[in-house]
């Protein structure tokens, strides 16, 4: 039974075009969003036929980029970095998305970037996309081959850079920064924490995982207590934009003189500060969120750049001891 077309008047006394009945036993209503008889009949008759091509087909051969993106972002997933890659594909049914179109995507919307950036903002949110569609039996998997960079090593925050930063930031910061390096978290962790989520009673913060969606309970040390305690309760504790706060950021490492270091600095700071406390390589990974406790060592550890530590074979003191009191005498009278 073809669909049939009909009116719908507004408030005003204007109508617009609306179209219903079944097809391939689906039911099917709605707006065609012109008054035009002509041009309503013509959706009508484009509406019916993808739904009974979507029928004899399957949705495997229907499914556009739009729809993929909308199944996702249902599932709870990120948004970030999707703007520029809808707009990049539109309508575009996910059967013609190659991996090899994929890629020039990531080259048309970043030109001039490099390749973590392509493999970060294009690569890996277009594969995910595809493949949660995939696991819903949508669409057919698909793997994407990454474009080569240069891995550079993130340095650690220590201890006196974060209660240096604490101590000459704005509260915000203050908060942000004893967050992350606290806990472990992410950005996109600490930006996303709700009051709901913050107990000063049982001093436990609930935090998402961004990546597996998990959730865990992390321990607020004392000086993240009061630090988010002074924050104000009328909005989230971080709900200023990523860039705004990134700007704060900057500028109060810059005031107080600090080398600059960037938020995920506080999440390799804190697997580093673990390990060197002798706290177990398990139990450090577990505290911090990690699953693989693999990558917690190989991506997240850092050695300590002393080659005077083998002065401790014969139970002597080291330079690095001197050293650490020197710099905490410096960030003092800063």
């Amino acid at each position: 039974m073809p669909l049939k077309l009909f009116k719908r008047y507004q408030k005003d006394g204007s109508y617009v075009w609306h179209y219903r009945g079944a097809v391939a036993d689906d039911y099917l209503r709605g707006s065609t969003r012109t008054a035009n008889k002509k041009d309503a009949a013509r959706v009508a008759a484009a509406i019916e036929h993808e739904r009974l091509n979507r029928h004899l087909d399957g949705p495997q051969d229907s499914l556009t980029f739009p729809e993929a993106v909308a199944h996702y972002l249902k599932a709870g997933k990120s948004d970030k970095y999707l703007d520029k890659i809808e707009d990049h594909w539109k309508d575009t049914k996910v059967k013609d998305m190659t991996a090899g179109a994929i890629r020039q995507s990531a080259v048309d919307l970043y030109p001039d970037a490099g390749g973590a950036t392509r493999n970060r903002q294009v690569i890996t949110p277009t594969q995910a996309i595809i493949n949660h569609c995939a696991e819903l039996e949508l669409c057919p998997p698909i793997r994407i081959r990454r474009f080569k960079f240069d891995a550079k090593i993130k340095k650690p925050v220590s201890l006196e850079w974060v209660t240096a930063l604490a101590a000459n930031g704005r509260p915000v910061i203050k908060a942000l920064v004893l967050t992350m390096f606290s806990t472990a978290c992410r950005f996109s962790e600490a930006h996303r924490l709700e009051w709901a989520d913050i107990d000063f009673q049982g001093r436990t913060i609930k935090i998402q995982d961004t990546k597996t969606g998990n959730e865990r309970f992390a321990h607020m040390t004392q000086p993240l207590l009061v630090a988010l305690a002074n924050l104000p309760r009328d909005k989230k504790p971080f709900y200023w934009s990523e860039s705004q706060l990134r700007r704060f950021w900057d500028e109060d490492v810059k005031a107080a003189g600090f080398e600059r270091l960037t938020f995920h600095s506080c999440r390799h700071g804190f697997a580093t500060k673990m390990l060197r406390d002798k706290v177990d390589p398990k139990t450090a990974a577990s505290l911090g969120g990690w699953a693989d406790i693999g990558l917690f060592m190989k991506t997240y550890a850092h050695a300590m750049e002393d080659a005077t530590l083998t002065e401790g074979l014969f139970g002597t003191q080291t330079a690095r001891g001197e050293g650490q009191v020197k710099e905490k005498q410096q960030v003092r009278e800063k």
